[in-house]
């Protein structure tokens, strides 16, 4: 019951900060006027001298007023009270209402630095050295140096342990909200990269057989008139091309669901199935010679699809930009612990075309094919150089080095 009270006096706190000062301002000062009325400030009886109504009134009014302020210039406040708790203990008065430097204290010891709080310590400690020493045969047993100093440092402590409760909890909530903002980041990071990755394996799959269909069907069309029987082989071709095409898509697609209904997962291609790319390259009308040293066994998955993605790409371009009568060359050297390197080259028209591709591919103008080759060879902190012959024709060189030890 305490605790959710707290909580509601906070929470109107928070919502109406001024309101409460006014609120509790208006509390010390009732109070401060009580005691003055009343006769209660009247506690040091050999006093002879009894100080003026005015002057009363107006330290009742000093030590009860500013507390209004007390948050947001608490420093401020004490400056204004401190003439008047010198008054108060010179005089012989001892108002009840100097007891408010006590609030005046935990206000400082909350909103302010530590060396703030030392030296207004010290300026407060003035006046009761000269309400203990002026009246010293008048001071009760707890009224006396010690108990007031002891009793002002408890409330500087209780005001400090506030503070670093408060800044503790404010440093928990910028954490989670740091937090946050740094998971948001991250997700918004994997978002890219797997729009990236996507992007790069739809190209991949769908480029690659899209430019086979293509060279089938204009061998095909070539083909109709002089031999009805190359042009069906080209036409089952297309049917083959596409019908793998169009699974794979879709085995992509749905993975991409959120409830992927029973998903038929195909493995990713590997170096196993660069005779089965080739083939069909070959069956689109470019004729390949391919070279290999050294075996793959070895090779991890990720490698083997790498240099895969590679070999298709550039074959796919032979297709598109190489022309009629071009050829191409596949040579892969595997070597222990990892490495590989794979070289493919072509004697298409020249770098016309593969040039124009290279270029967008450098001002993120297109060319996805050449960029893709390029993230994918650096995941693995390889090198991929790609450009003309000298001659003619074209070139691509990937090179992974060896896996680094575990």
């Amino acid at each position: 019951m305490t605790h959710r009270l707290t909580q509601r006096v906070r929470a109107f706190d928070r919502l109406h900060p001024l309101l409460w000062d006014i609120l509790l301002t208006g509390f010390f000062v009732t109070a401060a006027f009580g005691d003055f009325l009343s006769g209660g400030w009247r506690n040091i009886d050999a006093n002879p001298d009894v100080p003026p109504t005015w002057l009363l009134t107006m330290l009742t009014l000093g030590f009860s007023v500013p507390l209004l302020w007390r948050r947001t210039r608490p420093v401020t406040v004490l400056l204004v009270m401190l003439p008047l708790a010198l008054t108060n203990a010179w005089t012989g008065a001892d108002l009840q209402a100097s007891l408010t430097l006590l609030v005046v204290t935990y206000n400082i010891a909350v909103h302010t630095r530590l060396r703030t709080l030392l030296w207004s310590y010290a300026l407060i400690l003035v006046p009761i050295t000269v309400d203990s020493f002026r009246y010293p045969a008048e001071q009760g047993a707890d009224q006396t140096f010690f108990p007031q100093a002891t009793r002002l440092a408890m409330v500087a402590i209780v005001g400090i342990s506030y503070r670093t409760r408060q800044e503790y909890l404010a440093s928990l909530v910028e954490r989670a909200r740091q937090l946050e903002v740094e998971r948001d980041q991250q997700a918004q990071l994997a978002t890219a990269a797997e729009r990236a990755r996507i992007a790069r394996e739809m190209h991949d799959i769908i480029g690659h057989n899209l430019s086979v269909i293509t060279s089938l069907a204009d061998g095909g069309s070539y083909a109709a008139a002089r031999n009805p029987e190359r042009a069906a082989q080209a036409l089952t071709a297309i049917g083959t091309t596409s019908r793998q095409a169009l699974g794979e898509l879709r085995r992509l697609l749905d993975v991409l669901r959120a409830d992927p209904p029973g998903i038929e997962m195909a493995p990713q291609p590997s170096l196993i199935d660069l005779d089965h790319l080739i083939d069909g390259v070959r069956s689109a009308g470019l004729p390949v010679r391919t070279t290999l040293h050294g075996h793959a066994t070895a090779l991890p998955p990720g490698r083997q699809l790498t240099v895969y993605r590679v070999i298709q790409e550039a074959l796919t371009n032979t297709l598109k930009h190489g022309g009629p009568d071009a050829t191409s060359t596949v040579v892969v050297s595997y070597a222990d612990g990892g490495a590989v390197t794979a070289t493919v080259t072509d004697t298409g028209r020249g770098s016309t075309d593969h040039d124009a591709t290279a270029t967008a591919a450098g001002t993120g103008t297109g060319g996805r094919g050449l960029t893709g080759m390029r993230e994918r060879t650096a995941l693995y902190g390889g090198t991929l150089e790609s450009g003309p012959l000298p001659d003619h024709g074209w070139r691509v060189h990937l090179h992974l080095p060896e896996e680094p030890p575990q």
